[in-house]
């Protein structure tokens, strides 16, 4: 079983070995939405299945969302119902993966781990690295599947919502870490949200300075000690990681396991929900 990561090489071998393996193509890009549906149409890996930022990972329907912001978590039983109309059930290792260096689907192996999943891993390098590997690909349209039954078990990571990430603001149990770039953290830039700036106290960590060059993560010992450092003594679980819409924070969730800290909290709603919250504080600098 792989928890975490899995190599390109390592899912070549299971697939070869007949193991019930299902990946999916999380592909996306936050400032051209309209482009989700191109990417896995013309290249992915083979037998992949779509999950999409908007339609699938997230939901605007009144009543089915479990959390705020700009993009809301769909409620445990939906995601299930979507697994389980693609085929998939809980017997499966699961393999996400995209094309954008590890960036988005993050949210998916979260998402299955917030689900009771264990048997869920990020494809190393991405689309790019199977590529490298000679894997094969597909393009087109998908045939319907076969739906199955995915049963929701124990939440294996923790969501924590804006009430209590407010009412912890300044305590030595709360750590909040903003994954978003430097420039947006500061205020200085924009692009997504009403409000620029970052919740009082949060520390800074860029999810891409987890990755090397090419889209993998950095070895377990150089992510130690880079979060060693950001963190400073504070403990590790009292982490709550948040980037603009619980997308992005996911890689430094993930970084924190790979160095051994151990399973951190997400605040999905992130940014986008709390700056639209009447009445909480924002920062600057």
């Amino acid at each position: 079983m792989y928890p975490l990561l899995i190599t390109a090489t390592q899912l070549q071998a299971l697939q070869t070995q007949g193991t019930p393996c299902a990946v999916l193509d999380c592909s996306f890009d936050l400032m051209k939405p309209e482009l989700a549906d191109g990417f896995f149409a013309s290249e992915r890996i083979a037998g992949a299945l779509p999950a999409h930022l908007d339609k699938d990972l997230s939901t605007h329907i009144p009543g089915q969302a479990a959390n705020g912001g700009r993009h809301p978590l769909p409620q445990r039983e939906i995601v299930a119902q979507w697994l389980g109309s693609l085929g998939l059930h809980n017997g499966m290792q699961i393999v996400v993966y995209d094309r954008n260096k590890g960036h988005y689907c993050g949210r998916l192996w979260w998402m299955l781990k917030w689900l009771g999943h264990e048997a869920v891993a990020v494809l190393d390098g991405g689309l790019q690295a199977w590529k490298d590997a000679g894997g094969g690909l597909d393009s087109g349209p998908v045939p319907p599947a076969a739906p199955a039954r995915f049963e929701l078990k124990t939440p294996l990571r923790q969501l924590v919502l804006t009430d209590a990430v407010s009412a912890a603001l300044g305590q030595a149990t709360q750590t909040v870490v903003d994954a978003r770039a430097g420039a947006r953290y500061r205020g200085e830039v924009e692009p997504l949200d009403p409000v620029a700036g970052h919740i009082p106290g949060a520390l800074n960590r860029p999810f891409t300075e987890n990755f090397t060059e090419d889209g993998r993560f950095k070895s377990p010992e150089q992510l130690r000690a880079e979060w060693s450092q950001l963190l400073a003594g504070r403990s590790a679980t009292s982490v709550v990681h948040h980037c603009g819409s619980g997308v992005t924070a996911v890689p430094n969730l993930i970084a924190m396991e790979l160095a051994g800290f151990g399973p951190t909290a997400l605040y999905a709603g992130s940014w986008s929900e709390w700056c639209r919250t009447p009445g909480l504080p924002c920062a600057k600098g």
